[in-house]
């Protein structure tokens, strides 16, 4: 049996999103795709997939007879948008989830906490930039204490639309947060840098873990095997180089950034640097920034669609 779903936005994540359910999933079905733009690329390819379309967002999606049967409901416009969103949603008893960066859910990033809130009403994806990292620095902290964790992603320009343009700031308030809630440091910040070098790169990201005196064996076993977890959900998903270790001197800056009763015992910088690129399901490889949101909302949607057939037969 099928869960139908709904996509609520028409630009490239939601319509990546619905292609992916389309050609991916076998226990998810597109259902219905809202957006406001009445000639925009993606509601035009979900007519043509002979999926349901309106262009009066989630008012029209609450008005098409398809609406009955949807029990899941993916956000894929912006942060401020969402929230009317999930007022409505929620007094419709749809399950939401949110790949905008406006937080109103628990925080979930599959191969760390993909079980964690399954029940939830509505949950967050966080962002592009944190689905890639929050998995290393939570393989840092299984091993050892992060007392700082640092990530800057590095995307394309042209994988950027406007709605990623619209929520930058929010990508840095959400991402941070969620190093810290979910992938276990003490103190996180994000940094994102929209690139526009032509031909378009493959987006990039750094990740760097102020950790005390750690075991370099276990700290880069653990974060190999996460990415193997994260590859099998994103098979562009990659480390381009051998995990790195910089021990901190006693005269080193960084120093200020450990706690204060850390900051003269030894202390570790290990620097993660990996490379995501896109299945080019609806846009071209480069962009594996959606890529990694639209397969890690989809593997959540499953997840938690199961979860709920489970429950319904017990």
């Amino acid at each position: 049996m099928t869960t139908k779903v709904a996509v609520i936005g028409s630009g490239n994540i939601g319509t990546d999103l619905m292609i992916k359910v389309l050609r991916l999933s076998d226990s998810l079905e597109i259902a219905a795709m809202a957006g406001i733009d009445p000639g925009s690329d993606g509601l035009a390819r979900a007519r043509r997939l002979k999926v349901a379309t309106t262009h009066e967002g989630v008012d029209g999606l609450t008005g098409l007879d398809e609406f009955a049967d949807v029990s899941l409901v993916f956000d894929a416009t912006s942060a401020g948008a969402h929230r009317r969103h999930d007022e409505v949603l929620r007094a419709l008893g749809r399950t939401v989830v949110d790949l905008t960066p406006a937080a109103l859910g628990p925080y979930v990033v599959p191969p760390v906490n993909g079980d964690a809130h399954l029940d939830a009403p509505n949950v967050n994806m966080v962002t592009c930039g944190g689905q890639a990292t929050i998995p290393v620095v939570a393989a840092v902290a299984a091993v050892t204490p992060v007392h700082y964790g640092e990530i800057v992603a590095s995307i394309s320009s042209r994988s950027a639309g406007p709605g990623t343009r619209a929520n930058i700031d929010e990508f840095t308030e959400t991402t941070s947060a969620a190093i810290e809630r979910v992938g276990g440091a003490a103190r996180g910040k994000a940094i994102i840098v929209l690139n526009p070098a032509e031909p378009p790169l493959i987006m990039r990201d750094t990740v760097h873990c102020l950790v005390g005196d750690c075991d370099d064996a276990a700290v880069t076993a653990s974060v190999e095997a996460m990415a193997e977890r994260v590859r099998a959900y994103v098979p562009g998903y990659r480390l381009k180089q051998k995990v790195q270790f910089d021990r901190v001197a006693a005269d080193d800056p960084l120093r200020s950034l450990l706690p204060a009763g850390e900051r003269s015992a030894a202390a570790a910088k290990v620097s993660v640097f990996l490379e995501v690129e896109g299945a080019a399901h609806y846009l071209p490889a480069y962009a594996g920034n959606l890529d990694i949101m639209t397969s890690a909302a989809l593997r959540t949607a499953e997840r938690m669609a199961a979860h709920s057939s489970e429950t319904v037969t017990a």
